[in-house]
């Protein structure tokens, strides 16, 4: 259930592995971002949860999983007692677990199963897999799990999957910040980039962010792998978690700041690499 950047690599992986895929999104012309072998595409949600004993949800954010799966035709009921719904969407963690709460009321089983890397880390295999719910089902369903990567982990009961995706994503958006930062600064210095980032990775400052994100920033190779109004959407939900736990968070709260200066500049669905935009004076916006 939605078939963008990251479910039609979920998708992909799942036929290539040998499994039976039927593939639903509520915008067709996304279905053109995904074949295989062993998928085919429905017209209706209902018809997809009334045929399939597993049902993935991909979806943007909670208050979209809580529509498909309780509001007007309603997901829920078209699933069979006995069913499971896998959510790799990254939402709120109380969200996903009255989700939890919910569906188990109707016998049907459910697990957050939050990805992290990009749509083309997933298709390479290449990402890392946080899976919450219970033990027996994370076992009943390790199938899946491998066929879209071999890093597989347990995170604890539903929710927690959630919760630690967004601890991830906080480590993962504020490195690519810093990277964005040092660059444009480069730029203002008229240093060489390239350079700059060979040097980096030859240093203590290394992070994997530079080894993708790195030449989309200084080439200006803004294609989406990872929307930056999706990372917007996480860092708003880490800054919901600190006050929940009284934690001050001042430098995400810089970063969504920068988020937000990006996507008012219009780059909300560029790769979420674009945010180094942010950080370029306006009479310089051509530049990468």
């Amino acid at each position: 259930m939605g078939v963008g950047l990251l479910g039609s690599a979920l998708a992909q992986r799942l036929s290539e592995a040998g499994f039976q895929v039927l593939a639903y999104d509520s915008d067709p012309s996304r279905t053109a971002m995904v074949s295989g072998q062993n998928l085919r595409f429905s017209d209706s949600a209902r018809k997809v949860a009334a045929e399939c004993r597993r049902v993935v949800l991909c979806l943007p954010d909670s208050s979209v999983v809580n529509e498909v799966l309780w509001g007007s035709g309603p997901l829920a009921g078209s699933l069979s007692e006995g069913a499971t719904v896998i959510d790799t969407t990254t939402g709120d963690p109380s969200d996903t677990l009255r989700t939890g709460q919910r569906l188990a009321e109707r016998d049907i089983s459910y697990m957050d199963a939050t990805i992290v890397g990009s749509s083309t880390q997933v298709r390479e295999g290449a990402s890392t897999l946080l899976v919450g719910g219970a033990l027996a089902q994370f076992e009943a369903n390790r199938d899946v799990f491998s066929a879209w990567s071999d890093r597989v982990f347990h995170t604890g009961p539903i929710g927690s999957a959630a919760l630690t995706k967004l601890l991830v994503n906080q480590v993962l958006g504020l490195n690519r910040l810093a990277l964005a930062e040092t660059l444009a600064l480069a730029m203002g210095l008229e240093l060489d980039q390239e350079s700059l980032l060979s040097i980096l990775k030859a240093t203590p400052a290394y992070s994997r962010i530079m080894e993708n994100k790195g030449p989309k920033m200084i080439r200006g190779d803004f294609s989406p792998e990872a929307k930056l109004a999706q990372h917007r959407k996480d860092v708003g939900l880490i800054l919901e978690l600190g006050r929940r736990a009284g934690v001050p968070l001042p430098v995400s709260e810089t970063h969504l700041e920068m988020l937000d200066l990006a996507i008012s500049s219009g780059w909300g669905e560029l790769d979420n690499s674009a945010v180094i935009r942010a950080f370029i004076p306006a009479d310089d916006k051509a530049r990468p």
